[in-house]
């Protein structure tokens, strides 16, 4: 069950980076430090707008995105820590012996 959230969760983060690369790149790109306000320049006012409106869209994604990941990625440590708590088992990392039975 655990290796079907993590790989859920592998998604989420590659779909994270994907989209602030994507948004990096769209940026970096098409968005113009000049903002264009003149009755002639009306072509380049709407597509300003529109570019303003698909990295806000991109923003509230990537904030979304990020969130769940987080999310998952903190559930995902808090059922393990639980797990290796519960372990009657102690583990390699038990070197000293210590809550080992008794021989």
């Amino acid at each position: 069950m655990n290796t079907f959230i993590v790989s859920i969760w592998v998604v989420f983060g590659v779909a994270t980076v994907t989209l602030a690369v994507y948004r990096t790149i769209l940026s970096a790109h098409q968005e113009r430090d000049v903002l264009h306000l003149a009755e002639n320049a009306q072509g380049e006012v709407a597509k300003q707008f529109s570019l303003a409106s698909r990295l806000s869209a991109i923003d509230r994604w990537g904030k979304t995105l990020t969130v769940v990941t987080v999310l998952v990625g903190l559930g995902l440590a808090t059922s393990y820590l639980y797990q290796a708590w519960e372990s009657q088992n102690p583990g390699p990392n038990n070197f000293y012996g210590i809550n080992s039975p008794a021989r």
